[in-house]
């Protein structure tokens, strides 16, 4: 009896993988990415792709791991690393002027392109659900701020987390559309130039 082996080859590298998939999905975002852009990418056939990570579905799901992972805990490490919040924001913008622009990569943040135009109700909503985390942390930590006496007793702690982050976000979009590091730089300090401070507040 001859026995066929089924799936991914044994020479399936799916770290490999998932970085060519990653690389697909960023460029392209989640919906325009099909399944044959994808074998393609990864140079196998789909029943080896469904074989290894069971749908398109599945490995974005396993893409944005490997990608925040890599290319987003900047954020994350800025806001743990740093004194302040508006030290830690205006570190995260610096760097995502630099990691937005980056010519080695697609231009932009995965996780916010990637959810332009899809039609697929949970991917929508599970991109969503990260950036509202990212949120949470920008907003307490600003209002860990307001209770030192950092920040003014009537910020509006969430009010000025949604402006970090739509900042953000639209360095990742301008960046879609050509702008340099350097002018995304200057975006950057022109947000911070808007962060409030106690000292406005004494006059």
């Amino acid at each position: 009896m001859v026995t066929g082996q089924r799936g991914r080859p044994r020479s399936f590298d799916r770290d490999a993988a998932l970085d060519k998939a990653m690389l697909a999905f960023w460029e392209n975002g989640y919906e325009a990415t099909s399944i044959a852009d994808l074998t393609r990418a990864l140079g196998i056939g789909a029943p080896s792709l469904y074989a290894a990570f069971g749908d398109k579905r599945k490995l974005f799901d396993e893409v944005v791991v490997v990608y925040g992972g890599r290319y987003a805990d900047f954020a994350g490490v800025a806001l743990a690393e740093e004194p302040t919040a508006r030290a830690a924001i205006g570190r995260i913008l610096r760097e995502a002027a630099e990691i937005y622009t980056d010519p080695a990569h697609p231009p932009g943040c995965m996780v916010i392109s990637a959810a332009v135009n899809t039609t697929s109700q949970e991917v929508a909503d599970a991109l969503r659900e990260r950036r509202e985390a990212s949120l949470e942390l920008f907003e307490s930590r600003i209002r860990a701020d307001i209770a030192t006496g950092e920040l003014p007793a009537g910020t509006d702690a969430r009010a000025l987390a949604r402006y970090a982050a739509a900042v953000l976000q639209g360095m990742s979009q301008q960046s879609r559309d050509g702008g340099t590091r350097e002018e995304l730089e200057a975006v950057a300090e022109l947000a911070l130039g808007a962060w409030p401070s106690q000292a406005t507040t004494r006059r």
